[in-house]
This record gives C-alpha cells, structure tokens and sequence, in this order.
C-alpha cells in the first residue's frame, strides 16, 4: 500500500496551511470539520524535540479526526533532525514539512524559516538528512524569495531529492504580509516542479481561491490568515468550485461556530484552551451589531459559560 497520502486527493486540494500560535488542535479540527482536505501543525522547533522539551512535545498532540496531518518542522542545523523527525513519526503523522518560509522575526534572527532560502546548498542538505531519517513523505513551505534567490532557484536546487510537495506563499521575505502576491512565481513553480504545488498567500474569499488556481495551474491551496474568524471558508469555496456560488454564514450559524471552537479549545488544553481562544473570538464578532463593545468582553473571558453567556 503506498503510504503517500499526497497521490490520493482529488483536486483542488485545500489545506490549512501552518500559522504558529493559530493552528492548534482546537482550530485544525474545525477546519477539517468544515471541508479541509488536509491540516498542518503550527511551526514545531526541530531543535526543542532533540531536546525533548516538554513544551514542543505537547504540540505533537492531535486527534484522529485531523488526518491526514503533516508536522511542520522548522530549524537550521541538520544534525537537529535524524531524531526530530523519528519523534515526529512514532507520533502517528501522515507527513513532515520543513519551513523555509516563515517570515516571523523570532524565527528570522535565528537564522531560520524564510533565511535559509539564501543556502540552497544547506535547504538541500537538510532535506536529504530528513529523507534518509524517515518513511513519511516529505514536503516543503516557501516564498516568492529573499533577496535574489526565488522560489525557483529553490525548487531547481532540490531536484532529485523525495519532495512530495512544495506549498509556496506568493509574497517575497521583504514584504511578507503586504506585498502583491506575485502569481507569475507561482506558476514557474508549478512548470518546473514535478510533485504537487500549493498556491498561498492573500486567500480571503472563494473568488481569491479561484484567481489562485486559474493564474497558476496550481494543484491545490493552502489557506492561512484568511481563515480568522471564518474557518467555513473551506466549504464556501468547494461550494464556490461546485455551483458557482456560496453562502454567507449569519450571526447565529457564527455564534454557534464561535462556541464549538471553544468546545474544542477547552477539551484539547483546558482553561488555557479557553484563554488561547480569545484571539478567534475577537475575529468571529468582527461585523456583529456592537462588534467593538463585544470584542472587549470577549478577550477577557475565563471560561465555556462566559462565552455562551455573552454571545446570547
């Protein structure tokens, strides 16, 4: 039986791409409730699993209802992952991914995520040492580039080596956030590529969903932060593919999504789950009569009670 769970997908594919500190537990069950084909975990330090923090190793928790569920592993030195990646594995994954395009300042000044692009001598040594490390396929998260370096030079420079899949956001290191989606890169991508390509960066609607795919020929997308607040975005845009059309979700459908995401929060990590929500709570009032006034008491909230209690 072929262990690639990335050849069994019907196309589009939709993923919930990583986001640290967003796609926990809690969240990537409600996505994949609402229609995602695959999730990812947040970031998780190769370098905290080689030395077992016990922090990281709760990350690695997930529920059966998640799979497929690839770990994203980020980190810059090789010898970090033969042991990262076992971990990974005996925790049940479907697959590893490997950063190399967070842009978050914390991971940059390490030398990590979005950085490591300007080695491509050194991104292609890591990804060997974790193919000759483990069983599980392998994919990688880019960008549009740093500096000089594209996507392109990337994806040329690991030719040869078992990468599955390449998810890449279309925004460059300098402006990650902000700049044009830079589709055109995108699309090289996908021609020079011979696996699966995800297309990523500025999904917010099923329309951006649509754009993506007819620009780049993409296989599939990954979708990030246009999922605050609204995690139905996966159903929409399959019913967007299907009939042309979606529907809007209206403030009662939103208040019962806002509860079952706490629901999820709560049983995952307890209390905490209950205070780590407040964040989503805040975007899923975003457009309710009073948002700001709800907004205020909704990033204070203790427990499951409150919310049902304020959101009446």
């Amino acid at each position: 039986m072929n262990k690639n769970f990335w050849l069994k997908f019907h196309k589009p594919i939709l993923a919930f791409a990583p986001m640290a500190g967003v796609s926990d537990s809690a969240f990537r069950q409600l996505c994949k409730f609402f229609g995602a084909d695959l999730v990812y975990t947040e970031m998780i330090s190769a370098d905290a699993l080689y030395y077992n923090s016990k922090k990281t190793l709760e990350l690695l928790k997930f529920e059966k209802s998640e799979k497929p569920i690839v770990c994203q592993l980020f980190g810059k030195r090789p010898e970090m992952f033969p042991k990262a990646v076992k971990i990974v594995e005996q925790a049940g994954f479907s697959g590893i991914d490997l950063n190399f395009g967070c842009p978050a300042k914390k991971v940059v000044a390490h030398g990590g995520g979005v950085t490591l692009m300007r080695d491509l001598a050194n991104c292609r040594q890591l990804i060997a040492i974790v193919a000759e490390n483990t069983k599980l396929p392998i994919s990688v998260k880019i960008r549009s580039g740093i500096d000089r370096i594209t996507a392109l030079d990337f994806v040329q420079a690991i030719k040869g080596l078992p990468v599955s899949a390449v998810m890449i956001h279309g925004r460059p290191a300098k402006n990650p956030y902000s700049a044009p989606i830079d589709y055109e890169m995108i699309k090289k991508v996908k021609e020079n590529f011979s696996g699966i390509v995800l297309g990523n960066g500025g999904i917010n609607t099923p329309p951006d969903a649509k754009k993506m795919l007819d620009l780049t020929g993409v296989d599939g997308i990954g979708l990030a932060r246009g999922l605050y607040g609204q995690p139905w975005l996966f159903k929409q845009i399959k019913d967007y593919f299907k009939k042309g059309k979606y529907k809007e979700f209206d403030f009662e459908t939103i208040k019962k999504v806002a509860i079952k995401h706490a629901n999820l929060a709560l049983k995952a990590k307890g209390q905490w789950g209950i205070v780590e929500t407040r964040k989503h709570l805040a975007y899923y009032a975003k457009g309710f009569p009073g948002a700001a006034e709800l907004r205020a008491k909704l990033v204070k909230v203790e427990s499951l009670e409150e919310i049902k209690e304020i959101l009446k």
